[in-house]
């Protein structure tokens, strides 16, 4: 099967509206926004997200939420985006909060075909017992609220059950992939992406860099081709940095800051 697509408007042509997504990326890096801009384009809504966080204002995951196209998202972190906080506290947007690493191991358990496993993590807390706002009424009072969920005592200790995450669609970006679908991911912009990528029951990967079967290193896929649906080559450039740090630069006329 043909998976490379000549362009990213083509691969996300067929999204439909009300559709959930799995995104890949972590704050904006590795963030698949030229896949992202083309469903902006396409004008699918009522989509339903499940990534880390949405993005910022104006940027990755922001720009469908600006446009009002996401309905419903899960993530673990949203304190980036000004307009998330007053669509979520307006009962425009429904929020599912989940603890970073539960977030991770349901997307790959969804993708393993795993329906549910049991985690320590939320024991004792809103996570387990219920009673997270999902969605406010526009008066600020709560419209909905997280469910309580099975817990389970193992060897002693007490446990909740999170269920696997499968998406209808899956956006992800790579550095390297070959047109089989394997996929390599640079250094930290691996996080999310494989994590989404196996979620997805059609997956889509925009890469850096497009090569043919059997030039990368089997040792060196950080995905396998079996995972990806579709691929799309998109240029490098681009990319935003969601922070940018600094040190203070040196007092005048003392040479001894800014060495080693």
């Amino acid at each position: 099967m043909e998976k490379v697509f000549a362009s990213c408007a083509e691969a996300v042509r067929d999204i439909p509206s009300g559709a959930t997504l799995a995104v890949g990326g972590f704050g904006l890096n590795g963030i698949p926004h030229n896949l992202i801009q083309a469903l902006l384009e396409q004008g699918a809504t009522d989509l339903v997200t499940v990534s880390n966080n949405c993005g910022v204002d104006g940027w990755g995951l922001g720009v469908l939420l600006d446009a009002k196209r996401i309905r419903r998202t899960t993530g673990s972190y949203v304190g980036e985006n000004k307009e998330f906080e007053r669509q979520y506290l307006s009962g425009e947007l429904e929020v599912e909060l989940v603890p970073q690493g539960t977030l991770a191991e349901r997307l790959r358990a969804g993708g393993c075909g795993i329906p549910a496993f049991y985690t320590p993590a939320g024991v004792g807390t809103q996570v387990a017992d219920g009673g997270l706002p999902w969605r406010y009424n526009p008066d600020g009072t709560i419209a909905k609220t997280s469910p309580k969920k099975e817990t389970r005592a193992f060897d002693g200790r007490e446990y909740v059950m999170e269920e696997g995450i499968v998406c209808d669609f899956a956006l992800v970006r790579a550095s390297v992939g070959d047109r089989a679908g394997n996929l390599v991911f640079h250094k930290a912009t691996r996080n999310f992406n494989p994590l989404c990528a196996m979620a997805g029951r059609i997956t889509i990967a925009e890469v850096e860099r497009l090569v043919e079967p059997g030039e990368i290193d089997p040792e060196q896929v950080h995905l396998p081709g079996i995972f990806v649906q579709r691929v799309v080559r998109v240029s490098p450039e681009g990319k935003r940095i969601e922070r940018v740090t600094t040190r203070p630069a040196p007092a005048s006329g003392d040479s001894s800051k800014g060495e080693n």
